[in-house]
């Protein structure tokens, strides 16, 4: 793989009550990669202690139904997230808690990257909105939309 194939690399880093998973973001996050919609880089889950200590756990039967999970995404360990990053996301996590940190490679902007710079054209900036302004200024936007009007004879 060169430079020009690899897309933009983001991670995520999600809360998990009582650490436990019920395998609906893994079924999506099977679906993405195999899709090749996203490449999964790292993939880690810390269970934090009351006394803010945290536990690496295994990604094998996660759900204690006696069969493997996640073997695909066994040893999914490339190096960019370390354990400071760990520590750092289990530090807002509450205690009880598990905290799940995802690396992973937008693999479908690769192509397009790669097409742009054939043509002569450098990605200068890339970054993230946060969700949440997405969705404040969608939900500005549909309270500003005027009303339907009611149809004659309503």
């Amino acid at each position: 793989m060169t430079q020009l194939d690899v897309g933009p690399i983001d991670y995520l880093a999600v809360e998990l009550p009582g650490a436990k998973l019920e395998g609906k973001g893994m079924a999506a996050l099977l679906d993405l990669t195999d899709r090749g919609i996203i490449r999964v880089l790292d993939l880690v889950v810390a269970k934090v202690e009351a006394d803010g200590s945290f536990v690496s756990m295994e990604l094998a039967d996660l759900d204690g139904d006696g069969e493997l999970d996640l073997t695909v995404f066994a040893g999914a360990r490339s190096g960019l997230l370390d354990e400071e990053d760990l520590a750092q996301g289990a530090s807002i996590t509450a205690p009880g808690n598990a905290v799940a940190m995802l690396v992973y490679e937008n693999t479908w902007a690769g192509p397009f990257v790669t097409a742009m710079r054939e043509a002569g054209a450098e990605v200068i900036a890339s970054g993230r909105i946060p969700a949440d302004e997405v969705i404040a200024v969608l939900d500005a936007l549909d309270s500003a939309q005027p009303a339907e009007p009611e149809p004659a004879g309503a």
